[in-house]
């Protein structure tokens, strides 16, 4: 045994003992790592490595085909311990004592931000690496054109090859959770392997994790297979790879968020869609919020926007003093991720299967998001932001004036007006940096959040960030017009994703990144989903963004965006009418309540126009999308495509 670990651990010598003790009860193989082997492996686990270390787990796993899979990926991997993590609050503390001793995470100021902690990613590790995620199914159609494919077997060779012995001198984690809350018939578990204490801990709070989840598991249950490896943090060896097929996703090369939170885009909407279409479900990138109206009547609404367009903010929105005073109410059920299933009452219920936020930072203050703030302030891990002297964080956008000094995402001393080697602006805080906050921190957190059923909804919200294309708010037609709707989205690149700020690309439902299969199948599966619901959401698009000549906003945007979807709730209670246009049904100006807004019936207008001549370049654009997917666009995409051709061609 090292001498760290002895040190590290006041038990040790009971822990050596049960060890030794156990190792006489049965034969343990030499030959390469895993997990010992013999009647009762099951009741206490000894890990032993290339004889350096041992560690013990500490909780009862009594399912055979997880412990073989640990024990395989142990033996690529040589990881120097293997550490099945409970989810306790002591672990928590022993996991961040250690993290804070090797420098993987910094202790904020407690007092000011108690709980929190904070960690900067590697300079080439700082977003989500598209070009280097890959479904791999056997079939490369399966995959569609949207995705990156890669044949598994090829998948796994490549991978292995930067697994291998990646993790020797490391500490494997092994972390069983729960999408979901745990043991609703809506939720999947997982079990995430991985050498990162920073993973470890942002998972305790994205999800429902530790022995509970075990519990549930059982003998025998399904659960999908996450293997991460932080490896060298080399681009060149960094691998995002998700196996539908075999439920399994392996991650190798990268520290970011959203590459190894391995339950978040990974489970939840790569290999949740495939599983979503398979056993006749959705799972979406979508938010879920309830809004309590006047006579205490809650309605809940999901909705898809791509990155920078306003989701989290609309997710935990403060109504407007007007909306406010009326009695509006807003109820937050998740901002990111939803899960969804039609039930026996012929509607579609949602479930969060997230239990924490990962939100961009940047740009969000108290007029802004003041619930998100609100939500930071303790027990959160904040990354790639700008370290003050004090220990507490800023970023660009916040409220507080940017600090004389600090330490930026870069690990460097920074201050403002600071310039990078090429000579352009420095940043304090990473535009993509993040924040992880237990949703429970938020002070409009929905009290169905541990719901086994989820919550109905009445509502589908498709938006995007167009200056001119898209006015404030239409509502489909029906379900099929809806579905082409989502299929049309289009939005600007943000720096969350891998590739050329602010060019506009269309982003179906906003899952262009996200579906675990083909494009075109996921339409199908929208559209043969609706036949099935005898109580289908509406569906709705809107759009925050338009621009006035000048390029400044024309809508307000923040909470008052309740204004608008008190007209989509309204609209849902067949409670006002509207007017017929070619590319929907558009509010009546005086039925969105407008008081206190500087909008007079002229930018009115202009937010509820619908342009001949734009609309002819728009469907021009949709057409070439649709060339990306050659024969296998489905007919009633390109129906649907047409027939608003033709409105749009016949218009005055």
């Amino acid at each position: 045994m090292k001498s760290g670990f002895l040190e590290k651990y006041e038990f040790v010598n009971i822990l050596i003992f049960q060890v030794l003790f156990l190792r006489s009860l049965w034969p343990v193989s030499r030959s390469k790592p895993g997990i010992a082997t013999g009647s009762r492996a099951g009741t206490l686990s000894a890990f032993i490595f290339d004889g350096k270390a041992l560690v013990e787990i500490m909780i009862d796993v009594k399912h055979k085909e997880l412990k073989k899979w640990v024990k395989e990926m142990a033996a690529l991997c040589k990881p120097d311990k293997v550490v099945l993590c409970d989810g306790s609050l002591a672990e928590k503390k022993r996991l961040e004592k250690e993290a804070f001793k090797t420098g993987e995470l910094i202790q904020l100021n407690q007092k000011k931000m108690p709980g929190c902690v904070y960690h900067i990613t590697a300079e080439n590790d700082v977003a989500r690496t598209e070009h280097l995620t890959f479904i791999c199914t056997k079939s490369k159609k399966d995959a569609g054109s949207t995705n990156n494919w890669m044949a598994p077997e090829d998948a796994y060779k490549k991978a292995a090859d930067i697994f291998r012995g990646s993790m020797k001198g490391r500490t494997m984690y092994v972390i069983p959770f729960s999408m979901g809350p745990v043991g609703s018939e809506s939720s999947k578990i997982g079990v995430e392997l991985t050498d990162s204490i920073y993973v470890v801990l942002n998972m305790r709070i994205m999800t429902r994790m530790g022995s509970k989840v075990l519990d549930v598991l059982g003998t025998s249950g399904e659960f999908t297979k996450c293997l991460h490896g932080k490896a060298e943090l080399d681009v060149d060896k960094r691998l995002i790879l998700h196996f539908p097929e075999d439920n399994t996703i392996w991650s190798v090369g990268s520290g970011y968020g959203g590459n190894v939170l391995l339950g978040k885009k990974c489970l939840s909407l790569r290999i949740g869609s495939y599983l979503a279409r398979k056993e006749g479900w959705l799972a979406e990138h979508m938010l879920i919020m309830g809004i309590e109206d006047p006579q205490g009547r809650t309605t809940y609404i999901a909705g898809a926007f791509p990155s920078a367009c306003g989701k989290t903010n609309l997710a935990m929105l403060v109504p407007p003093k007007a909306l406010k005073n009326k009695g509006y109410k807003i109820w937050c059920v998740g901002d990111d991720i939803a899960w969804m299933r039609a039930k026996e009452d012929g509607a579609l219920w949602a479930i969060n299967p997230e239990a924490g936020f990962f939100g961009v930072a940047p740009g969000t203050n108290m007029k802004t998001n003041p619930n998100a703030m609100l939500s930071v302030q303790k027990d959160s891990i904040h990354t790639n932001v700008l370290l003050k002297e004090d220990k507490t964080v800023w970023w660009e956008g916040h409220d507080d004036p940017a600090p004389a000094r600090g330490l930026n995402w870069r690990g460097r001393q920074w201050h403002p007006g600071m310039k990078d080697e090429n000579g352009s602006a420095e940043y304090g805080a990473h535009p993509n940096s993040r924040f992880t906050a237990p949703i429970t921190n938020c002070p409009v957190a929905s009290n169905k959040l541990e719901d086994p059923k989820g919550v109905p909804i009445s509502a589908f919200l498709f938006g995007g960030r167009r200056a001119q294309v898209a006015p404030l708010v239409y509502e489909a037609f029906n379900w099929q017009h809806g579905v082409f709707v989502g299929a049309t989205m289009a939005s600007e690149l943000t720096a969350a994703q891998y590739g050329a700020l602010g060019k506009v690309r269309r982003d179906p439902m906003a899952m262009l990144p996200f579906c675990g299969y083909n494009m075109t199948e996921y339409w199908k599966h929208w559209r043969s989903l609706g036949d099935t619901l005898m109580r289908p959401p509406r569906i709705f698009h809107v759009n925050w963004f338009n621009t006035d000549k000048s390029g400044k906003f024309i809508w307000p945007g923040f909470g008052d965006n309740l204004r608008v979807i008190e007209w989509i709730i309204r609209r849902c209670r067949y409670e006002v009418s509207a007017v017929e246009t070619p590319i929907g049904y558009m509010p009546i100006p005086s039925d969105i309540d407008i008081s206190g807004l500087d909008i007079t019936p002229a930018k009115m207008k202009q937010l509820l126009n619908v342009d001949k001549n734009i609309w002819q370049l728009e469907l021009k654009s949709q057409q070439e999308f649709f060339k990306q997917f050659g024969k296998d666009v489905p007919k009633f995409i390109l129906d649907e495509h047409k027939a608003l051709e033709k409105r749009i061609n016949a218009m005055g």
